[in-house]
């Protein structure tokens, strides 16, 4: 399900590499690689979904579902998959903690954002259908279509204040799609990984200070030349709080799970991957013109 854009991406270049034969169904907005047999629909459509009637297939692979009805349509056509249901699901599922980091049987937020994502795995588990679901904390890379490293590079190139919450001392985890893309095809080869959940990100976390200077680095700027600006992440208006690309708290998790039934490490190190991001992407397309209104909600700036 898509395969064109971010996490998709690397992850179909992965499997053409390793000789799969793939499907993608898109909306066809963006270039199809070479090999790939496309199906061209939106899956909110049930019309579209059609033409996935009465095919089989051993694995699919959905990235984009946000909520139960989104997977209960796709497979009301295809029916469970062969082999695996990989499912992209997120770390945002986790209620707040005092305990840090989080693993996989860290309590669920019933009312986060992302709790169709833990609906859905709770439901593959009902249903008997065997799947992998990756719980990823920030995904960022080239390609990333999410606020994040860009948010940063933006502030950071046009000499712009870079808000920082508090006393920038809370951590942060990030995540390179590649190393996302590998553990994901990994999986794929070890049976044990069937039914199972994983945290998957990046071996350390960061502060938002220490993330702030790495992007500074990868920028080729010097961190001490950059001025911050902090303010009170307590005082702000949930609107407000959507001004900074990430939660105002701590937000770390335990890989080691993946790590050890999947033998993968990430390859990326934070600055390495910012370092990429900025390099094959950002720099790429630079922002000409960015949009720094929301600062003013953090720092009056």
């Amino acid at each position: 399900m898509g395969g064109t854009r971010f996490v998709g991406k690397p992850l179909v270049e992965r499997l053409c590499r390793q000789g799969h034969a793939l499907t993608l169904f898109t909306r066809g907005r963006h270039s199809l690689p070479d090999g790939v047999e496309h199906l061209s629909g939106d899956r909110s459509n049930d019309e579209d979904l059609s033409v996935l009637k009465q095919r089989s297939f051993d694995v699919i692979v959905d990235s984009s579902g946000r909520k139960l009805e989104d997977t209960q349509r796709v497979l009301a056509f295809t029916g469970a998959p062969q082999h695996r249901f990989l499912y992209v699901s997120s770390a945002g599922v986790y209620a707040s903690s005092e305990s840090w980091p989080l693993d996989e049987d860290s309590a669920i937020d019933p009312a986060s954002r992302h709790a169709g994502k833990a609906e859905t795995e709770a439901w593959l588990i009902r249903q008997g259908i065997p799947f992998t679901s990756f719980r990823p904390t920030y995904i960022y890379g080239p390609g990333n279509y999410n606020p994040i490293e860009r948010w940063f590079f933006d502030r950071i190139v046009h000499g712009r204040p870079v808000p920082l919450p508090g006393d920038g001392t809370s951590i942060t985890q990030l995540g390179h799609v590649a190393d996302l893309a590998e553990a994901m095809a990994r999986c794929l080869e070890v049976e044990a990984a069937t039914n199972r959940i994983y945290n998957c990100s990046s071996k350390k976390g960061v502060t938002f200070r220490g993330l702030i200077f790495s992007a500074a680095k990868a920028c080729g700027k010097d961190p001490e030349s950059l001025q911050l600006c902090s303010f009170d992440p307590s005082g702000l208006d949930p609107k407000a709080r959507k001004a900074f690309p990430l939660r105002l708290s701590h937000f770390l998790t335990d890989i080691s799970r993946v790590e050890r039934e999947l033998a993968w490490q990430p390859r990326f190190d934070l600055q390495a991957g910012l370092n990429d991001s900025y390099q094959n992407d950002y720099a790429l397309q630079p922002s000409d013109d960015p949009d720094f209104s929301s600062d003013q909600a953090l720092i009056g700036v």
